[in-house]
C-alpha cells in the first residue's frame, strides 16, 4: 500500500496582547462584537513579545481568550518559565510560517459577507471598488468586480474571481474544492491569492509581475502567477 501526502497552507492570524491586558481585553471585546465571528474557526498564533513576565492578569489570558472562542494553534514571545504561565496549556508549536501583512478586522456592515441566493454557477458581478475592510462572498460560482480591491479587502468565491482594476486585497477562490478556478486581475499587487486551499502572498510572487495584467492558478499544489497575455 503506497502512502499518499500533499501538503496544504492555511493563513493564521497573529495576535499581540499588550498592555494592560484588562483594557486589552476590552477592546478586543468591541471588536468580536463589530465583526461578528470574524475569529470564529480561524487559526491565531499568541504572540506575548508585548507583555512582561509580571504583567498582571497574565496568568487568566489563555482562558480569557478560549472563552471569546479564538482558537490557539501556537504561542511564541513568552517564556514557559514565567511564573504567569506555569498553568497554561500549550498548543503544539509549528515551525516555518512566514509574515503576509497586517489583517484588517472588519467593522459593521462590512463584517457581513454579501453573497446571492443559492444558485448555482451563478456570477456575482460587483460594480465600483471593494473598499479596505470588506468581504465578499459568494459561493455558487464566479465574482467579477468592475473595479478595484484596496488592501484589507477580501474577495471568496467557489468559482473563479476576475477583477477588472487593481487588486490589491486577498482573493480566495475555489472555496469548495474546486482547483480548476483562477484568479484574473488587470493590475495585480495582491497581499493574498488563494486557490482551492493552497495560498501564495506577496512576497512569494514574481517582482516582474507586480503592478501588472496577471493570472494565478494551482500548479501541482502550488498557486503559480503568470502573465495574463503572452
Amino acid at each position: 500500500m503506497r502512502i499518499r501526502a500533499r501538503g496544504r497552507s492555511f493563513l493564521a492570524l497573529v495576535l499581540s496582547p499588550e498592555a494592560p491586558l484588562a483594557q486589552w481585553l476590552d477592546g478586543l471585546d468591541q471588536q468580536i462584537a463589530r465583526s461578528g465571528s470574524f475569529f470564529s474557526g480561524k487559526p491565531v498564533i499568541l504572540d506575548l513579545g508585548l507583555l512582561g513576565a509580571r504583567e498582571p492578569g497574565l496568568a487568566s489570558l489563555l482562558d480569557e481568550l478560549r472563552s471569546r472562542g479564538v482558537r490557539l494553534i501556537g504561542i511564541e514571545g513568552g517564556d514557559r518559565s514565567w511564573p504567569a504561565l506555569a498553568n497554561w496549556e500549550w498548543p503544539e508549536s509549528f515551525d516555518g510560517g512566514r509574515a503576509s501583512g497586517a489583517v484588517e478586522i472588519p467593522d459593521d456592515a462590512a463584517a457581513t459577507p454579501t453573497a446571492l441566493p443559492a444558485t448555482p454557477a451563478e456570477t456575482l458581478i460587483l460594480n465600483g471598488a471593494i473598499r479596505s475592510g470588506q468581504s465578499i462572498q459568494h459561493l455558487h460560482g464566479d465574482i467579477v468586480v468592475l473595479g478595484s480591491v484596496s488592501s484589507g479587502a477580501e474577495i471568496v468565491a467557489a468559482g473563479s474571481i476576475h477583477i477588472y482594476g487593481t487588486l490589491r486585497g486577498r482573493a480566495i477562490a475555489g472555496v469548495g474544492g474546486n482547483s480548476k478556478v483562477r484568479i484574473f486581475a488587470s493590475r495585480l499587487e495582491a497581499e493574498l491569492l488563494a486557490i482551492d486551499g493552497y495560498y501564495a502572498v506577496f512576497e512569494d510572487i514574481d517582482a516582474s509581475l507586480s503592478g501588472r495584467p496577471a493570472q494565478a492558478v494551482l500548479d501541482e499544489d502550488r498557486v503559480s502567477v503568470i502573465p495574463l497575455l503572452s
